[in-house]
């Protein structure tokens, strides 16, 4: 009788992975996730670098007066004479991009400084103080947060003459509010922490221990809300000057220059909004990733959890 063979075995089934095995590859996800941080913080520091060195030295270096008109210049495409071409009465459009993005840069640094001071003291008084005084504080910002930012921004506007300071003004008072409640959380975390308690007992006043030991523990994260706050501003700042709202028509500002330029998109002539619209998007975004690295450096317990 011939042999009989013997089948092999099944191949046994890979086994699930283990929690080992996904840590073992948590590092791997770890490198990628780090690497990913380095080139968005270097391609967002190198924009904003670039825009910073193009406001500083652009209007000193290039002696020409971006509000001169040549109408027998009007409506040029791109080319190398005007790399952004010129606009419906003859002027370089490069050049008042440059002195667009100024004003708006301006706007949006000032008003988020303005904003972040005053969301850092109505915060942390709100959650030093404590009881009513908290409570009557906190719902004030309810009632400032319920209302359209554009449409406050559009009151406190209408109430004086177009220029920056109004347009600052305006930005500032309607941007403070989520200041406010980061540093509140933030204090309320804080009175919990044991040196706090030992500071109290040790015989400090409630202001010592908010200009000592609170005020400074929340700074990072008052510094991150007003980086953040700046394209906001910007952006806003460039919506009331679209309206009409903001700066005169007459100075440049990025708002007014998209506004300006919209019966020439409507002809067929592209760059007059493509290149403003672009100077007012690529920084933020670039202001943005930069905030977002930082974040991450604030919070690596999170970014850790995240990667995971």
């Amino acid at each position: 009788m011939a042999d009989r063979v013997t089948p092999a075995p099944p191949a046994p089934h890979a086994p699930h992975a283990t929690p080992a095995t996904r840590a073992s590859r948590a590092p791997r996800r770890l490198g990628t996730g780090r690497q990913a941080r380095r080139v968005r913080l270097w391609t967002s520091a190198l924009i904003v670098g670039a825009v910073v060195l193009a406001v500083l030295l652009v209007p000193p270096l290039v002696q020409l007066d971006e509000q001169a008109v040549d109408l027998s210049r009007k409506l040029l495409p791109p080319s190398w004479d005007h790399p952004f071409g010129t606009d419906d009465v003859g002027r370089d459009l490069l050049l008042r991009c440059v002195y667009g993005l100024r004003v708006s840069l301006l706007v949006g640094l000032v008003a988020a400084l303005v904003a972040t001071l005053i969301g850092t003291a109505v915060g942390a008084a709100a959650a030093s103080l404590g009881g009513w005084t908290d409570r009557v504080v906190m719902r004030i910002v309810d009632a400032f947060a319920s209302v359209p930012h554009l449409l406050l921004g559009i009151f406190i506007v209408a109430m004086f003459r177009p220029g920056v300071w109004p347009v600052i003004v305006s930005v500032a008072l309607t941007h403070w509010l989520s200041t406010a409640r980061i540093v509140r959380s933030e204090v309320l975390s804080l009175r919990s922490r044991p040196y706090i308690d030992a500071a109290v007992s040790g015989g400090a006043s409630r202001w010592r221990v908010t200009v000592r030991h609170l005020l400074p523990a929340v700074l990072p994260q008052a510094g991150l809300a007003a980086v953040l706050m700046v394209p906001h501003a910007m952006w806003h700042e460039s919506a009331l000057s679209f309206l009409g709202l903001g700066l005169p028509s007459h100075q440049a500002s990025l708002g007014n220059l998209v506004q300006s330029a919209r019966s020439s998109l409507l002809a067929g002539d592209w760059w007059p909004t493509l290149f403003p619209g672009l100077l007012l998007i690529v920084p933020t975004l670039a202001l943005a990733g930069l905030a977002g690295v930082w974040r991450d450096r604030l919070n690596p317990r999170r970014r850790s959890e995240l990667m995971l």
